[in-house]
């Protein structure tokens, strides 16, 4: 599956590159912490029953705020960006463990709808939240598009653990 945040890293390598991130190392993404793939996990799975409660706890509060709330406030946007794409990683694997899944539930019918099913979302995450990009068109887009990518997935992980569930 192609990634949404290609755009998103190579803005961040190029914010960086031109000395306008607070710290050298913007352009290196870190990896998510356990403490923070716990928190994100386990919030999801106290929510698994309410997926409206489940974004509403889980999403950002545990990761991407309190990481950018942590950096200095002239951190710049690659700072927040790197943030949001952190937390994104914790709801990806998360996504990709929940489809598989909803996969094993499946006959063979199934699967190739949910298959299609799966595309249809992907097509329709990465023209939403590049939308962000066109309409904007300035450096808050990158932000935008980045929180977008995160909810999205964040949603879609939450919603395919409950498929799996039925």
């Amino acid at each position: 599956m192609r990634s949404p945040f290609g755009p998103l890293i190579t803005a961040l390598i190029c914010i960086a590159g031109l000395g306008l991130a607070a710290e050298p190392s913007q352009a290196e993404m870190r990896k998510p912490t356990a403490k923070e793939t716990a928190a994100i996990r386990d919030c999801a799975a106290r929510n698994a029953d309410d997926l409206d409660a489940g974004e509403r706890q889980c999403l950002f509060d545990l990761v991407a705020d309190p990481c950018a709330n942590s950096k200095s406030p002239d951190a710049g946007e690659a700072v927040v960006v790197e943030c949001y794409l952190v937390e994104n990683s914790i709801w990806d694997a998360l996504l990709n463990e929940n489809y598989k899944s909803v996969l094993e539930t499946l006959d063979d019918g199934q699967t190739a709808k949910a298959r299609a099913m799966q595309r249809a979302w992907t097509a329709y995450r990465d023209t939403t939240c590049q939308f962000y990009d066109d309409k904007i068109q300035g450096s808050m887009s990158v932000t935008m598009r980045a929180a977008c990518v995160t909810r999205e997935s964040a949603r879609r992980a939450m919603l395919l653990k409950f498929f799996s569930r039925l």
